[in-house]
């Protein structure tokens, strides 16, 4: 047992961040009366049409978070926030990013409120797009597919309201919802819009929920946006203290959680942030003066607001039974809920009374619900006309702001520009034949080169391997040390939290897609392939989104797979992993993922620059830690670098004319490739094999390109006799070998069915079998099957 005399009590040490506490005395900010009860009847109208989605579905959503967080939003969009409701795509405004993107039912029917108190009050501040507003008739859609063929849902061209947020939404910039993903991501658009425009940078505030706050890369977002000093990011934090599982998700005074041992003021505080604890978030005049209090008292930290809550409330299902369920459909419980604002407001919802409960009668009774709903704020014209005065106000605080661009930020669009061509590579990047270069290094110089054109567009990160992945050169002669808001604004290279590859893809997506930055993180592929998996696809159906809203280019982000194969075989076979570009090649929908495969230092330049010009959302290069010796491309008879951005190219093409006939060697990764040229290429010229060569530097170029120029480079007849030799693993490779011969003859990673040991590159590619005999052996086995085939 510990002595007492050795118990300490540990606090936390200085902070730059300050903690205080909200409750009713109003000693900051007292909101007239006549405004709370504006925000009262407000709250009500939405917790009502909260109900109503959830029931029409039917019975799908989440009331519960929806229905606690509302009146934090309501007080930053009718407040706090400055922005256009004219203009929601306007770069200048503040944000609300829904990181609790479960909330997306509170998203769709605090959007359309908002929409229709503007259409009552004043329809001339609406935009004049119909897919820029979100109306009541939107909601039709709500978790509708767009192939839905109700009646109305066709009629009024009801937009298909995904399950959680997407930017098809007006005014919604991110895809959120899975595991911690829009916290960081939300983070990335508060860098992107603190970079831009500086001192006077648009506030982006970022709504999420306790249980939200768990996934570990939340915790390294906190970190990130903490010591970098983002200090335009407010987090208001929507505690109810209960998530899907749990009715204690935190430790809440003296009685520990179920999850976890912080509270979420602690978290944020530990993170030094400023932290303002609500202690009734049901209260509207606290959460008016807390967001008062926050704007007043700006420092050089980012703030987290903590508003305390019930899960649920008023909807007569709390808590945790609140998440993701509510009542029954059309059920006394449902009706019930209706009664408060019928009792207000003097109107009566009618009974859902078709028997047949088919689609297009529950749409009609939805429908009726909503117009309902419409008929109040017509009849109740001061309510409506209150919210749309505190629109207007919104868009003259904006105005009188004068936010612009500081006057060096970065010209993404010099990227994207003609004078950036993959085919004519500068001279930074170029290497002769002889030298010696790393990938990682080349592709470093590369982005460097890119990010001086730009003005410094291209903000780099690493898992604690900026120097090791040579990301670090991305920022060389722009700034240098680490970014900080306040001491370093110019350093292009960020650090995000420390080994914290989850987080580094939010940050990086989330810049990149403010539309200013193109950020780019690095890591072993052993660990951020997979590790930002799932920020990637969200990333893709952001953008996929987004580009079908305003039908602009994806904005894209890198994701560089460093120290990547066999290469790194001293890691052993925790670090020098084949598998990652399984997990991303050919993985996603097209033109969302281009992975980059190069083999020569040469091919980093063109293919970076070919890749960026398809404009994906993510650009995935793999490079290895070595040396690479630069070869005579010329000399040995191969394709120039520059062929490279064709994705499948060949290195050299056999004589159709001469006999026998030897088939088709399809390659791809760096070490078996320069194995291949250094070693067993001499030995095909000397054995006189009539053979293709093909490498493979980027499957997904490959698959942009024309249908007849693909089957020009490699006809189906040559798929159907090749083999492969890869430094991967063979499923990359069945699309270039479709015969069972040729899979038979091939060569892989994994070809002798276990993971691979540690040691120098050339052992590990020995155990392997793709050593230089190795694949000697295979090549003039496959070369003998082929010559007798005739």
């Amino acid at each position: 047992m510990t002595e007492k005399a050795s118990l300490k009590k540990l606090s936390f040490g200085p902070r730059r961040g300050y903690y205080a506490q909200i409750g009713p005395n109003n000693k900051f900010y007292k909101a007239p009366a006549k405004t709370l009860k504006m925000f009262d009847d407000y709250d009500l109208i939405y917790r009502t049409l909260c109900g109503i989605l959830y029931n029409y579905v039917p019975k799908s959503g989440h009331p519960g978070g929806s229905i606690s967080s509302g009146k934090i939003v309501e007080g930053l969009l009718f407040h706090t926030m400055n922005y256009r409701i004219s203009d929601p795509d306007c770069l200048e405004a503040d944000i609300l990013s829904y990181a609790a993107g479960h909330k997306a039912m509170g998203l769709y029917a605090m959007w359309a409120l908002r929409n229709e108190c503007a259409r009552v009050a004043d329809p001339s501040m609406l935009p004049k797009e119909e897919k820029k507003q979100l109306r009541l008739e939107d909601l039709l859609g709500f978790r509708r597919n767009p192939t839905q063929e109700t009646p109305l849902f066709k009629k009024y061209r009801s937009k298909p309201l995904d399950g959680h947020p997407t930017p098809t939404t007006p005014f919604v910039r991110l895809s959120t919802g899975a595991s911690g993903v829009g916290v960081t991501t939300s983070f990335g658009l508060g860098f992107g819009a603190l970079d831009t425009f500086g001192k006077k940078s648009p506030f982006v505030h970022v709504l999420e929920g306790e249980g939200g706050m768990t996934p570990g890369r939340v915790s390294e977002a906190l970190a990130t946006a903490g010591s970098a000093q983002f200090y335009n990011i407010m987090l208001h934090v929507d505690w109810n203290q209960a998530s899907i599982d749990s009715e204690k998700v935190c430790r809440d005074g003296k009685t520990p959680g179920d999850y976890v041992q912080w509270n979420p003021a602690e978290m944020c505080y530990l993170h030094d942030w400023n932290v303002i604890l609500v202690k009734d978030g049901k209260d509207m005049g606290q959460v008016l003066e807390a967001q008062e209090f926050a704007m007043k008292n700006r420092n050089s930290q980012p703030t987290a607001i903590v508003y305390r809550t019930v899960k649920g409330w008023q909807y007569g299902i709390t808590g945790a039974k609140s998440h993701g369920a509510g009542h029954d459909f059309c059920s006394p419980e449902y009706y019930e809920t209706l009664r408060p604002f019928e009792e207000r407001f003097g109107v009566k919802f009618g009974p859902f009374a078709c028997a047949d409960k088919s689609a297009a009668s529950v749409e009609s009774a939805f429908f009726d619900a909503l117009m309902t709903v419409r008929k109040v704020l017509e009849d109740n014209r001061a309510i409506a006309e209150f919210f749309g005065k505190a629109l207007a106000s919104s868009e003259k605080r904006l105005t009188r702001m004068a936010r612009r661009k500081r006057p060096d930020a970065p010209n993404l669009g010099a990227i994207y520009g003609n004078d950036i061509d993959p085919e004519k590579i500068p001279a930074e990047c170029s290497y002769k034949p002889g030298d010696s270069e790393t990938l990682r290094g080349a592709l470093g110089k590369s982005l460097n080169y890119l990010n001086k054109k730009s003005g410094g567009a291209i903000v780099a990160a690493a898992a604690d391997l900026l120097g090791s992945t040579s990301i670090l050169t991305a920022g060389k002669g722009l700034g240098e040390g680490f970014f900080n808001a306040i001491s370093n604004p110019k350093s292009r290279i960020l650090l995000t939290g420390g080994i914290c590859e989850d987080n580094m893809g939010g940050i990086m997506a989330g810049m990149s897609t403010y539309g200013q930055h193109l950020g780019a993180g690095s890591s072993y592929a052993a660990f951020i392939a997979a590790l930002q998996h799932i920020t990637c696809r969200l990333h893709g159906i952001g953008q996929q989104a987004r580009s079908g809203y305003d039908g602009k280019p994806y904005n894209p982000f890198i994701l560089v797979c460093a120290h990547a194969g066999l290469k790194t075989g001293e890691d052993g076979p925790t670090h020098a992993d084949p598998q990652a570009l399984q997990l991303l090649q050919e993985n996603f929908p097209e033109k969302i993922m281009i992975t980059l495969t190069p083999w020569d230092p040469q091919e980093l330049y063109p293919l970076l620059v070919a890749a960026l010009k398809k404009r994906p959302a993510v650009i995935a290069p793999f490079v290895t830690r070595p040396n690479e010796k630069v070869f005579d491309r010329a000399k040995l008879g191969l394709a120039p670098a520059t062929a490279s951005i064709k994705g499948l190219y060949a290195l050299r093409k056999a004589d159709p004319s001469k006999k026998p006939y030897h088939g088709t060697v399809v390659l791809q990764e760096s070490g078996v490739t320069n194995t291949f040229i250094a070693e067993v290429l001499p030995k095909i010229d000397g054995a006189g094999l009539n053979m293709n060569i093909f490498y493979v530097a980027s499957a997904e170029l490959f698959n942009l390109l024309p249908e007849s120029e693909r089957r020009s480079i490699y006809p189906e007849k040559l798929a159907m006799e090749a083999m492969a030799i890869t430094g991967f693993t063979m499923p990359p490779m069945h699309r270039w070998i479709m015969s069972e011969a040729g899979r038979d003859h091939s060569v892989n990673a994994f070809s002798k069915g276990h993971y691979l040991g540690s040691g120098q590159a050339h052992k590990v590619l020995e155990e392997a079998g793709l050593h230089g005999a190795g694949q000697w052996e295979a090549v003039s086995r496959y070369a003998a099957f082929m010559a007798a085939k005739g």
